[in-house]
């Protein structure tokens, strides 16, 4: 949630800096604001609104100088404004700096600053930060000391970019909990909440992790800890991926573009795992007890993860949401605990707590995730990286598709090495997954009519997605995109609940989904969907069964494929649905009002 972008170079940095921020604006944001100036002059422009429109409003591509920082604001201390925006500045005007995260105890720092006779001029908790520099500046003559006492007294996630004044060559970055990552350039340096903003120009990255500060110059950077100030040295990524795949591409949005991408990615996600994924089975292979842990989309994988290892494995994981777990498991997890964490951007801020208890409490730690170099990836003990590429749209398409591939991969390999699955029929699963990508592609061919049922469906208020088994977390996911993007209430639920309450809700021409590939409970969904069309509602079946369309109102049909697989063929269609109703009724499906890509605070 909320961008961060900074620059120092040669270039004028105000037209770094609202790049940077159109790349940054799937994290979601409410305002926006950008501060220049390579002398004693510091140039502070922000507002709320749009980039755009404020771009145009406040003229930020007319700001002079080759170092300034840029901020794209959701708010959690004060209501979104021009005087809540950041960048926040001290008294003198001389310490100007943008936040992302949440200071816990700012209200006690306010209250002891205001008695020193600081004047605040927002109700944000970042700007406490710019005057506790201020003072603790008042008894030393080196910023960068006084830098470091203040980042001291903070409790909390933060990530901030920092411009002072009086040292012109200099831009100040930190990180604590909340994502920062240097850009390395000739004769430049760039520093971003996430690699997209500054990949038109390096593809050099450094990720800071927590509790670390960099002072960057146009030529240099180095990097050292808030505890101690003593110097890290830090690792050089190339980045593999390029801008061209983070941008459309020729679609009208992000997640279309994203949706399609999708037999690509899985193809790398089985390629970029085949050599390494055996050997992370056998050193996971002899734990039973199995956590795992996600929030949203990725907690829809870890399900089916669960489902996947119960039938392959014979291991009967619990999955937990990341934001219960710390509270509920602590006194559960010991050195014979595997805590599964995924995490499409290794930065979700609950997942990262709940990973960083498990490894205090002596677990073991197996990462999925998307972003090379993210926080979980060094709190992980092993790391499966899915490949999924950027994902730029909030909505998680790919990145959820290619996850299900890797759990598929790792429990395929647990049930070779123990034995709990006959060779047959892992080696046909196996060869099976291999034709996944050509299957989503026949699933792709059914855009049109998706597109013109979606027509239909525009002026519903509410929509059902049901399953059974391991279509459970299909039709969870599929009412996740449709409330994420289109503002529609939808439900998912196993199918079997659908007599214990949510009958009542049926009417006629209430849209009830159901995701029904063979397998072994198909007559058990005939059975519910026969229960719901008895009560009025517009059955839309997903099935490989032409024999469903006796009791469908629509049958979309789907490729015959293993019902351990159909998660992620299955799944694609639902997407399909939620953008075009989203697009249909005046939504932006990249940018959904309210939520952020990735959640970095809890």
């Amino acid at each position: 949630m909320c961008g961060i972008i900074g620059y120092i170079g040669d270039r004028k940095a105000c037209d770094v800096i609202v790049k940077g921020l159109k790349r940054l604006e799937y994290r979601g944001y409410d305002s926006a604001g950008v501060v220049t100036g390579n002398g004693e002059t510091l140039d502070v422009r922000k507002g709320a609104g749009r980039i755009d429109e404020l771009t145009e409003k406040l003229g930020f591509l007319e700001m002079e100088g080759n170092r300034g920082i840029g901020h794209t604001r959701w708010a959690t201390h004060g209501v979104p404004n021009d005087i809540n925006a950041h960048p926040q500045k001290d008294c003198t005007g001389r310490i100007v700096l943008v936040h992302n995260g949440i200071i816990e105890n700012f209200a006690e720092l306010k209250e002891e600053l205001l008695k020193k006779g600081h004047v605040f001029r927002s109700d944000t908790d970042t700007e406490v930060i710019a005057h506790l520099i201020e003072e603790e500046l008042k008894g030393s003559e080196d910023f960068e000391e006084a830098l470091r006492k203040a980042l001291n007294k903070l409790r909390g996630s933060f990530a901030l970019a920092i411009v002072y004044a009086d040292e012109p060559d200099k831009l100040y970055v930190v990180r604590n909990e909340s994502p920062l990552v240097l850009g390395v350039g000739d004769g430049e340096m760039f520093a971003a909440s996430d690699v997209p903003a500054f990949l038109e120009y390096t593809n050099k990255a450094v990720f800071l992790d927590d509790g670390e500060y960099a002072i960057l110059t146009k030529n240099s950077y180095v990097v050292k800890r808030i505890d101690t100030g003593e110097v890290v040295e830090k690792p050089v990524h190339e980045i593999s991926w390029t801008l061209e795949m983070a941008e459309k591409a020729g679609y009208p949005h992000f997640m279309l573009k994203e949706i399609y991408e999708q037999p690509r990615a899985l193809k790398d996600a089985i390629h970029g795992n085949r050599e390494i994924i055996k050997g992370v089975a056998e050193e996971i292979a002899n734990y039973d007890r199995i956590i795992f842990v996600a929030m949203g989309t990725s907690y829809h994988a870890a399900l089916v993860g669960k489902y996947l290892f119960q039938r392959l494995a014979k291991k009967v994981p619990i999955v937990e949401e990341a934001s219960e777990f710390r509270y509920e498991f602590e006194d559960l997890i010991d050195d014979k605990t595997l805590v599964i964490a995924i995490t499409q951007s290794g930065e979700t801020a609950d997942t990262l707590a709940a990973m960083k208890l498990a490894k205090r409490k002596g677990a073991k730690v197996l990462g999925i995730v998307n972003v090379v170099g993210s926080m979980a990836t060094r709190i992980a003990d092993l790391t499966l990286y899915t490949h999924a590429g950027p994902e730029i749209g909030v909505a998680a398409t790919k990145t959820y598709t290619t996850q299900l591939t890797v759990l598929t991969m790792l429990a395929i390999e647990l049930a070779k090495v123990l034995g709990t699955a006959s060779e047959d029929y892992l080696k046909k699963l196996e060869n099976e997954l291999m034709k996944v990508p050509e299957l989503v592609e026949l699933a792709l061919k059914h855009d049109n009519a998706i597109r013109e049922l979606a027509d239909v469906l525009k002026d519903k208020r509410d929509f059902f997605y049901i399953g059974r088994g391991i279509s459970v977390p299909t039709a969870l996911e599929g009412a996740l995109k449709l409330k994420e993007i289109s503002y529609i209430h939808a439900e998912g639920l196993s199918a079997g609940e659908l007599k214990h309450g949510p009958l009542a809700l049926l009417e006629d021409g209430v849209p009830v989904v159901a995701i029904n590939p063979s397998g072994k409970v198909f007559d058990k969904m005939v059975s519910n969907i026969e229960e719901a069309k008895a009560r009025g509602a517009m059955i839309i079946s997903l099935s490989d069964r032409e024999e469903l369309s006796r009791v469908s109102d629509v049958l979309i049909k789907m490729p015959r494929v293993d019902e351990l697989l159909s998660p992620i063929v299955y799944v694609v269609p639902l997407q399909l649905l939620a953008y075009h109703l989203a697009v249909l009724r005046g939504n932006d499906p990249d940018k959904p009002r309210n939520l952020a890509k990735s959640v970095t605070v809890e």
